[in-house]
């Protein structure tokens, strides 16, 4: 099935998006990188050394730039030109123009500040970046990082590192029904099921991080993290059967003689 994720002018053929931090050691993060089946990985530049990006020591260095899409991120940014700074060094280092806009507005619920996102993804899309938005879960933001020009939105589904799933079904809901652009899910997921059950809302991907790195066995979440996201991926596409209130037999009796 030709089942692809559009980002700008990007293509992926996996929906899931990996990212760095919290691993033990490199070659678990390796390992765990390569059994996810992903093929863009987000990497905070605030974590690498710019000055000497390719030294052998450098985990970033480690990252096969020739099999993997790297997505820089402004995490830890907490105004607008912070973010827009972070994503100036990252182009200067000949990262590209992809970026994910990461604009935090609480430091103990890292809750994204929506006001600072908006003006930053504004500036950035202007400057020929492109541009995937972390926000909030709400429709009004998401149309107006759509209307700004950004390649894709990226509500969360509960907060940051929480492993808690996806709380709000139905403002994730609303935000896949009106915005056009790719809607990929961002922080918060735990564990499989989590994934699967986003999926089958209807957007577009899934992007994480620590429900991977802060497993028992990266690599075996990692796979289990891709399949959950092609299960429920081919859910939402194969269209799920109506709920009803009272049993329904798996074994129509109707047109059976004597019945």
């Amino acid at each position: 099935m030709n089942d692809v994720l559009k980002i700008g002018d990007y293509s992926f053929q996996s929906r899931l998006i990996v990212g760095t931090g919290k691993y033990s050691d490199t070659a678990t993060m390796l390992e765990a990188h390569a059994a996810s089946g992903a093929e863009m990985i987000t990497v905070a530049i605030r974590r690498v050394d710019l000055d000497n990006p390719d030294k052998d020591a450098n985990w970033f260095a480690a990252i096969d730039r020739s099999r993997y899409t790297i997505l820089p991120n402004t995490a830890g940014a907490y105004t607008a030109d912070e973010a827009i700074r972070i994503a100036h060094l990252s182009r200067a280092a000949g990262m590209g123009d992809l970026i994910k806009l990461e604009v935090l507005g609480d430091q103990r619920t890292l809750l994204p500040d929506v006001h600072a996102t908006l003006q930053a993804a504004e500036t950035l899309v202007k400057e020929g970046f492109t541009v995937l938005a972390y926000t909030s879960d709400d429709l009004i933001t998401a149309r107006k990082l759509q209307d700004a020009g950004v390649a894709a939105v990226m509500p969360l589904a509960s907060p940051i590192g929480s492993g808690r799933g996806v709380l709000n079904p139905l403002p994730i809901r609303f935000i896949r029904e009106e915005v056009t652009v790719p809607v990929i899910v961002d922080a918060g997921v735990g564990t499989a099921s989590h994934a699967a059950y986003a999926m089958e809302l209807g957007i577009d991907g899934i992007l994480m991080n620590t429900a991977i790195a802060a497993a028992r066995e990266p690599a075996r979440m990692a796979l289990a993290m891709k399949l959950a996201v092609d299960a429920g991926r081919q859910a939402f596409l194969a269209g799920r059967m109506a709920e009803k209130v009272y049993a329904s037999p798996s074994s129509p009796v109707e047109g059976v003689p004597g019945k």
